[in-house]
């Protein structure tokens, strides 16, 4: 089996990237909404995965940061492409619905 080690550099770059994505984002549904709820739902789960990419790192566990911080993007990009969060048209940190 060959080694797929991520760089630290590059988990560097994707937290910094979902950092920046975490900042731009807002809800768009009223509080006591049932969107608003699932958008602070799902911005729970990006910071919970969030959370874990910096523990994972910490402990010298690159790949599993990797993979956690991709999961935290992958959770924000979802709140947005389907309206619950609004990614302020940045197709560059989001997937936008057409």
């Amino acid at each position: 089996m060959t080694d797929f080690s991520v760089t630290g550099e590059r988990i560097d770059k994707y937290l910094g990237l979902t950092a920046k994505a975490l900042n731009k984002v807002s809800i768009i549904g009223d509080p006591g909404t049932d969107s608003h709820n699932k958008a602070e739902d799902i911005l729970g789960m990006v910071n919970a995965y969030y959370s874990d990419a910096k523990y994972f790192l910490s402990e010298g566990r690159g790949d599993d940061a990797f993979a956690a911080i991709n999961y935290a993007h992958g959770w924000i990009d979802c709140g947005v492409r389907l309206g619950y969060l609004d990614g302020k048209g940045d197709w560059k940190l989001f997937t936008l619905s057409s």
